[in-house]
């Protein structure tokens, strides 16, 4: 499973891939670029930590729905 982040840079709110150099997306806004990330990780198994301006972590979410482990039994 890939870990994503969304987080605010100098101007501009990024999605970038955990390890990677560049953002994949960027968007002027937190809600802009939350709805692109929605689109970018349709598809794939991934996780999403979204950001405070802060850095703290707001929350998590995981594509495929399925794929989250919280909702496994056991």
């Amino acid at each position: 499973m890939d870990n994503y982040h969304i987080t605010k840079t100098d101007k501009l709110w990024a999605l970038t891939k955990e390890g990677a150099q560049r953002a994949s997306k960027t968007a002027s806004t937190k809600a802009e670029i939350t709805a692109l990330a929605g689109e970018f990780l349709q598809g794939k198994t991934a996780s999403l930590k979204i950001h405070k301006e802060d850095g703290t972590i707001q929350e998590e979410r995981t594509f495929p729905r399925s794929a989250d482990p919280r909702k496994s039994k056991g």
